[in-house]
């Protein structure tokens, strides 16, 4: 399931964003990345224990633990803390798959799912689309500052060329409650369809039937 989330940054706060990354001490993408990786890879990112990245993922966090439709679609239950990456002047990443399993400090995530959320506003930068293959072909993400898209990690994906301006994301992977993407397509389509029947008809006595169906099958499916 490839997922558009508008909406997850402000636009001011995504400006605020920009302005506090805009004199950070970038170093080369290349540290993160696997050794296949390393060869289609060319952009410059934040350390992972940078204070400000430690800072600016924390507030991602935060909002995404209160954003209804991340939860509903994600089902988090670990989720690696966000990095952040610029390209600029041609910069690009190559086709690529997300490792399977990213260590935390102690423990492992298993990277069900991945995300971009994007800080550059789309017109202020020429190039830099997020191209997911799945099953239709390559589709083409540039989103809105602040919009996020979550998409599976287990899908093919590359960053094309940024010719003008800087292209600047947080991006991360989590781990779902539900291994199985069919499984969290069928819960997402479920509870989006709780949540208009509970505004529509709040009433009606099937509400509370179908609202056991759907946390039984997380009962069901879920790895906790």
């Amino acid at each position: 399931m490839l997922l558009t989330i508008p909406g997850v940054l402000e636009a001011s706060e995504a400006a605020s964003f920009r302005q506090a990354l805009e004199d950070a001490d970038w170093i080369s993408g290349n540290a993160t990345a696997g050794y296949l990786s390393q060869r289609v890879k060319n952009n410059e990112q934040l350390r992972e224990d940078h204070p400000l990245a430690r800072k600016l993922g924390n507030r991602i966090l935060d909002l995404l633990e209160r954003n209804q439709t991340f939860v509903s679609a994600a089902l988090p239950l670990k989720i690696v803390p966000p990095l952040f990456n610029r390209y600029q002047g041609g910069e690009s990443y190559g086709p690529h798959i997300d490792g399977g399993v990213r260590p935390v400090g102690g423990h492992r995530v298993r990277t069900d799912l991945s995300a971009t959320l994007f800080l550059s506003p789309p017109e202020s930068y020429d190039g830099g689309e997020l191209i997911v293959g799945d099953t239709a072909g390559e589709r083409h993400f540039k989103l809105k500052a602040g919009d996020l898209l979550l998409y599976p990690a287990t899908s093919v994906h590359r960053v094309a060329p940024v010719v003008r301006g800087a292209r600047l994301a947080a991006f991360f992977w989590l781990q779902s409650m539900v291994r199985s993407a069919e499984q969290r397509a069928i819960l997402f389509q479920l509870d989006n369809g709780l949540r208009a029947l509970g505004r529509d008809a709040p009433d009606h006595p099937s509400l509370v039937e179908l609202m056991g169906v759907y946390h039984n099958l997380i009962r069901q499916w879920s790895d906790s």
